[in-house]
């Protein structure tokens, strides 16, 4: 049997000290520190080892844990003479916002306040010490969860200039998490407050500070220069397409495939990878999150581990609140296909919302989507962006997404199923009452465009055609806005045994009043559209039978469906 595998352990030495599972990343440190960086930003996918990795920095450089070579002893750093040397001999600043996850700016700068509040308690000692001139002890004394903006952004600096002079030596910064705030503040409106403030927070802690040896920042996404990164052109960025430490963060297949090994699983190693790999950081491959497979390890049993670990808030609102476009691409790529789009690394979270280029960037740096292949920017013409071939990264994350889609439709669950039976048992009335029970609690939640909720189904529709390809892909092909005939249809589902179900058409219309007197003309509008542009034209051509397909046309009046 191999060792214990302890899961949410995050400290370093707790798992050396208990000899938990753990596979060796202190190559990191060396890696890093050769560098000879200023400061670093890693962004990583959540789950993937960053704040483990930082508690290993800490305790290696850390005067705290001075003397505890042992922790490191038979680990790749150990065997570096110079490395063994400079262990426990820096000061340290280490600081997280991963908990940071408030509704509105004032308690978030608030708990912020708290943090560096707490981590000056931790320093009290040069309170008494010479090197601390009397308006250092009065700037001390003023840092309390409720200091004012000129204290809480200069907090950092003046406390790498404390320590600096207390042990003759500048400072190493870590800071795990950084963009958790900027993501919960884009999703709940106060993204332009925590702006102003991170950004000053920032300058005075990684730019303008001449106690300030070397720094790492942590995080999932690269949060744009222009948003809080304005004055630090000393910055190392290193996203999940960059060739530096990818080997760092998550799994190889090799130290997988020896794990699985050393737990006597060695004839799972198929179905793992099918699970769980799919991660591609630089030009490294077959990278597999460390969360689902030390959950693996431990219970032996296939499950959504690093699925389940959030709560997916903004992807979710950016797929729910998407255009047609994002939806129907989102379709091809839940269906299985892959989809190609422009990546844009420097997220900008306030343009976000209808930026598929921006949205497709977010999901590969939080590591739904994989790079399959991309263009070099040396073979596409001037004046365009390299495009790059995306899928879903694996199983798990499939069935995450198949999940949150029903969570969208949870509300009018009972009245969603009833619509799918009567849809496909052919039964209009029954159609009509479920589906305007449905759009009436369902239509606001997609629709977020300006006008009145109800004028533009799309968003709409599509979030109800994401919805079939969960419930119904197992019997039939689904696809929305394609060509076929002579235009493009709404929703087909294509039966997959045609002697068991009939095929569907279905064409959404909105209510014109100046060219339809009812919803029953514009009802019948739509199937007339479906019949004019001979949408049948390939299914016809692929072997089914026209009399095996059944056309609907759908009449909106603001939150009011009628079905035809």
């Amino acid at each position: 049997m191999g060792r214990n595998v302890a899961i949410g352990i995050q400290s370093f030495s707790e798992i050396i000290e208990k000899k938990y599972f753990y596979v060796d990343k202190t190559s990191f440190i060396k890696e890093w520190w050769d560098s000879g960086d200023s400061v670093t930003l890693i962004t990583r996918p959540r789950r993937f080892g960053k704040t483990l990795n930082m508690s290993m920095v800490e305790q290696f450089f850390s005067l705290d844990y001075a003397n505890r070579g042992d922790l490191f002893e038979g680990l790749s750093i150990w065997k570096e003479k110079e490395y063994r040397e400079i262990q426990g001999t820096y000061p340290v600043i280490s600081l997280s916002f991963a908990n940071i996850k408030e509704k509105n700016y004032e308690i978030t700068r608030k708990k912020i306040c708290q943090i560096l509040t707490d981590l000056y308690a931790d320093y009290t000692f040069l309170m008494k010490s010479d090197v601390m001139e009397a308006s250092d002890r009065e700037f001390f004394h003023r840092i309390s969860p409720d200091m004012g903006d000129v204290e809480a952004t200069l907090a950092l600096h003046n406390l790498s200039k404390y320590l600096s002079r207390y042990y003759g030596k500048k400072v190493i910064i870590l800071l795990d998490e950084y963009d958790t705030p900027m993501q919960e503040a884009y999703v709940d409106g106060y993204w332009d407050e925590l702006v102003v403030f991170t950004r000053s927070l920032f300058n005075s802690t990684f730019k303008t500070n001449p106690w300030l040896d070397r720094a790492i920042m942590t995080g999932i996404t690269r949060v744009s220069k222009e948003s809080i990164f304005l004055d630090l052109n000393n910055l190392e960025v290193v996203t999940t397409t960059s060739n530096k430490y990818a080997t760092s963060f998550g799994f190889t297949e090799e130290e997988v495939f020896d794990a699985l090994e050393e737990c006597e699983l060695s004839g799972e190693k198929k179905e793992v990878k099918r699970w769980y790999d799919g991660f591609i950081f630089g030009k490294q491959k077959d990278i597999y999150n460390p969360w689902s497979i030390l959950n693996f390890l431990d219970k032996k049993d296939y499950r959504m581990y690093w699925a389940n670990t959030s709560s997916n808030s903004l992807v979710g609102k950016l797929l729910r609140e998407g255009d047609r476009r994002i939806k129907e691409q989102f379709e091809i790529l839940l269906d299985g296909g892959v989809i190609e789009s422009p990546i844009d690394e420097q997220i900008v979270y306030n343009q976000l919302r209808g930026n598929e280029r921006a949205i497709w960037s977010l999901l590969l740096a939080s590591g739904y989507l994989k790079v399959l292949r991309f263009e070099s920017i040396i073979e596409v013409p001037d004046g365009t962006n390299p495009k790059y071939t995306l899928a879903l990264t694996n199983r798990e994350v499939r069935l995450m997404f198949q999940n949150m889609i029903r969570d969208w439709f949870m509300d009018v669950e009972g009245d969603y199923n009833d619509f799918i039976k009567a849809l496909l048992l052919g039964n209009k009335k029954v159609m009509n009452r479920y589906m305007n029970r449905i759009a009436l609690n369902v239509f606001s939640y997609f629709d977020t465009g300006k006008r009145p909720s109800g004028e533009e189904p799309e968003r709409f529709y599509h979030g109800f055609v994401l919805g079939l390809i969960v419930d119904l892909q197992s019997r039939y092909v689904i696809t929305s806005n394609r060509e076929s005939g002579f235009g493009r249809y709404d929703v087909v589902l294509a039966a997959k045994n045609p002697q068991k179900d009939d095929t569907i058409i279905m064409e959404f219309k909105v209510h014109d009043p100046d060219d339809e007197d009812t919803l029953e003309d514009t009802v019948a509008s739509a199937l007339a559209q479906i019949e004019e542009k001979q949408y049948e034209v390939d299914l016809v051509a692929r072997g089914i039978p026209a009399e095996r397909i059944r056309k609907y046309g759908f009449a909106f009046e603001g939150k009011k469906v009628l079905i035809g």
